[in-house]
């Protein structure tokens, strides 16, 4: 009982907090927020960005990659990269988007719930940015920008 009330404060306190940091903000660091169509609610739309912002992506567990997981991760990354558009590329770069979440196999400590396992690549380094494996709930649309851990990553899904 105790805890489900100490996660209900935990919920509001950083709802409050999301909807009262200032959008400018907000957009520096998730670039991929869009505009709303009305300008004179700026509280509506610190509300509606915080909402976009909070069900991005939801990490279920963070572990160890294996090296088979890793091998996986990098060899898709790399043909992902590889066949990414030039425009593709230069949005990436308008956006400062250093990183791309792709998938990778599930492993022995891979979460029950988790419908995707994703590891995040570096693509100014060419490789795996650390050895840690996400499990997620729901996986973000493919091209979309999404917060993982503290990588600010498009997801490419399995690659191309």
């Amino acid at each position: 009982m105790k805890t489900r009330i100490l996660k209900g404060i935990c919920r509001v306190t950083v709802g409050a907090l999301l909807a009262s940091a200032s959008v400018g903000t907000a957009r520096a660091q998730f670039p991929y927020v869009p505009s709303l169509p009305f300008s004179n609610s700026s509280t509506a739309e610190t509300v509606v960005t915080a909402a976009v912002i909070a069900i991005t992506i939801y990490s279920i567990a963070r572990y160890e990659a294996t090296e088979h997981q890793r091998q996986v991760a990098e060899m898709r990354a790399r043909q992902s990269y590889a066949h990414m558009s030039a425009q593709r590329r230069a949005n990436m770069k308008a956006k400062k988007v250093r990183y791309i979440a792709v998938d990778t196999e599930r492993g022995q400590k891979t979460s029950p719930k988790a419908k995707k396992t994703v590891m995040i690549y570096d693509t100014q380094t060419q490789k795996v940015a650390s050895n840690v494996a996400y499990d997620v709930e729901k996986a973000p649309s493919v091209g979309t920008t999404a917060k993982i851990d503290n990588y600010s990553a498009e997801y490419v899904g399995s690659g191309l």
